[in-house]
């Protein structure tokens, strides 16, 4: 059975798939079905321009004579967007600036400000000290010349910025940080004591998971020390990124990919193709007859408008294209998830589409697809294969669906070794080996075995 594949035109933007599963690898002669009565963006219209042009217009005028400015957008009087005009480009506040704030509103003498500055500088993104605080008391002491500074000062500066928000800055490590926040609890705060404990003398035993140790030494029970530790997870062990430092980096998806009537349809943004044309003004200025290097230079302006547009639907076109072939060949990654992934690299598409590799490598790099189960940069949906027990091939990125799925469902107590995992891919017709295993899990930032153990 052959697959009907709809590519639509540039005044289309649009392109059906059908539910089949066989692909049509002819030409896009026979795989391209143009539709004029299609509705979308009219391209051919507005990018053209007509053959005929007048010859009774004057071409002795310079291209500025005639430019006309975009007339300036009317003054909005909205009263409720007006408390974001001064903050809607300001940059965003950085730890620094918050703590600098908050240190302007502490009253403190000269020379503890000048501690307090110090230590300030020592402070990484994190809200750590990177410093040790003999290294900063050796620093103030050089610049010190009368009544010499005591380390007792910089601790009692030290002490009192500790209570800056967020809860846990200027702490000198990990240990530091979460006894910070535990101290500016309420002191009825339930199972604050044996939380302080657990932090004070075995913290090492709890980074390592041994629980076993924990509590046999903290002579807490189980029940307990479960609660104990959720105590100690609400803490922020990181509690300069609180503070937001960065703008959000948005994607503008290329194309956008939707459900109709049982078929897949692919679509351009139409944000990411705009129209354009070329002011029907400067081309009805261009008089065939005419020689002058004025309607010389008009002409060759209006030639490079002209391809311009011409490689911006060629661009548009190419893109819908790979598109459409990328969602026909992953239409069960969209029914059903990453686990009905199939293997695919760019010469499969290539020789579909045919076109050269290194073109398809250039279409697929910082483009983006919308589809119902989220935004995907087009190099997502490539990936390489492993052989199976039937014959067969599973794509690497359903190998990483399999993975995570098989951790999500672990048991706490006893989390899935690299290897327990490889055997039961191997169950499932699915050969790989255990650093593989390892690798992909790597990649999905999931910790080993030992970190994933847990009471709970």
């Amino acid at each position: 059975m052959m697959t009907r594949v709809r590519i639509a035109p540039p005044d289309d933007s649009t392109a059906d798939i059908s539910g089949d599963n066989t692909t049509d690898t002819t030409a896009d002669a026979a795989s391209t079905d143009w539709d004029e009565s299609e509705t979308g963006p009219d391209w051919q219209s507005e990018n053209e321009i007509p053959d005929t042009l007048p010859d009774d217009l004057p071409v002795d005028t310079a291209w500025e004579d005639v430019y006309q400015s975009a007339p300036a957008p009317a003054a909005r009087n909205d009263d409720e967007n007006d408390h974001d005009f001064e903050t809607r480009n300001s940059p965003a506040e950085t730890l620094r600036d918050h703590l600098e704030w908050q240190l302007n509103l502490t009253p403190l003498s000269e020379r503890d400000q000048a501690i307090a500055h110090a230590l300030m500088d020592a402070v990484d993104e994190r809200g750590y000290l990177t410093s040790s605080l003999d290294e900063i008391y050796a620093g103030l002491t050089d610049e010190t010349d009368e009544d010499p500074l005591e380390m007792d000062e910089v601790e009692a500066v030290l002490r009192r910025l500790q209570y800056f928000d967020p809860p846990g800055v200027f702490a000198r490590d990990l240990q530091d940080c979460l006894l910070i926040q535990l101290n500016q609890m309420p002191p009825d705060t339930p199972w604050l004591a044996q939380a302080r404990l657990v932090i004070t003398h075995y913290i090492n035993l709890l980074g390592n998971r041994d629980y076993a140790q924990l509590l046999r030494r903290s002579r807490l029970k189980e029940e307990q020390l479960r609660d104990v530790l959720a105590l100690i997870t609400s803490l922020n062990p990181r509690p300069g990124d609180i503070i937001d430092r960065t703008e959000p980096d948005y994607v503008i998806p290329d194309v956008i990919v939707r459900k109709h009537n049982g078929r897949w349809r692919v679509e351009l943004n139409p944000e990411i193709a705009p129209r354009i044309r070329v002011n029907a003004s400067y081309a009805s200025l261009i008089k065939r007859a005419d020689s002058s290097a004025d309607n010389t230079y008009l002409r060759d302006q209006l030639q490079e408008a002209k391809w311009f547009i011409k490689s911006l639907q060629s661009r548009n076109e190419t893109l819908l294209k790979v598109a459409t072939r990328i969602v026909e060949y992953q239409q069960g990654f969209l029914d059903y998830g990453e686990e009905a992934m199939k293997p695919l690299i760019l010469s499969d598409i290539a020789q579909i589409v045919e076109m050269h590799e290194s073109t398809i490598s250039r279409v697929t790099t910082q483009k983006y697809m919308h589809t119902p189960r989220g935004i995907f940069e087009l190099k997502y949906f490539f990936s390489s294969h492993v052989s199976t027990d039937e014959g067969g091939e599973c794509s690497s990125t359903a190998i990483r669906a399999m993975i995570k799925k098989l951790i999500a469902a672990e048991t706490p107590k006893k989390p899935l070794s690299d290897s327990k995992i490889a055997a039961m891919l191997g169950e499932q017709g699915i050969n790989v080996a255990r650093r593989t295993v390892a690798k992909y899990r790597e990649a999905m930032h999931i910790p080993p075995s030992n970190e994933r153990k847990r009471l709970v």
